[in-house]
């Protein structure tokens, strides 16, 4: 029986099963910090898009070559203080990046993403890491030189 009201919970809410999605056309509207080689122009108002096992932008692409996608999940309070985006973070650039797209909801679920393309050849693999989303925003972020970039997706 309880697996039976189990399996009935997880049904009725299955946003507790997965992170936001990916896949859709996020568009680059901003950043913050330094780009230290890339030029603006380059960046700003350029699109990556990400569907099932295909990806294609101004930051990553792969073309049905073996992609795949994990995540963490964390409250926006507990990836502020994450070690591992500490040197990111310096003069709370999350923070204030969180502040100006009034995300800052100490409840709310940040979910950082590790997409991965194996490639058809060693030469071909790589990998967006972090591509972060948080719940119930069409904003992603990602961190690219000195910078944290600003996504967006229409709703």
């Amino acid at each position: 029986m309880k697996k039976v009201v189990l399996v009935g919970f997880l049904f009725t809410c299955p946003s507790i099963l997965s992170a936001q999605y990916i896949d859709t056309k996020w568009t680059v509207t901003g950043y913050f910090g330094e780009l230290w080689f890339a030029e603006e122009e380059d960046i700003l108002g350029k699109h990556q898009q990400f569907y099932k096992g295909w990806a294609d932008g101004v930051f990553y692409s792969c073309d049905y070559a073996g992609q795949s996608a994990t995540y963490n999940t964390h409250t926006i309070r507990e990836f502020l203080v994450n070690k591992e985006f500490e040197l990111v973070n310096q003069e709370k650039a999350f923070s204030k990046v969180f502040e100006e797209n009034g995300l800052m909801n100490g409840n709310t679920k940040v979910f950082v993403h590790r997409i991965t393309c194996n490639g058809s050849k060693v030469a071909d693999r790589k990998v967006l890491y972090p591509f972060i989303t948080v719940d119930g925003s069409n904003k992603a972020f990602y961190v690219y030189e000195g910078a944290i970039i600003t996504f967006t997706f229409e709703k």
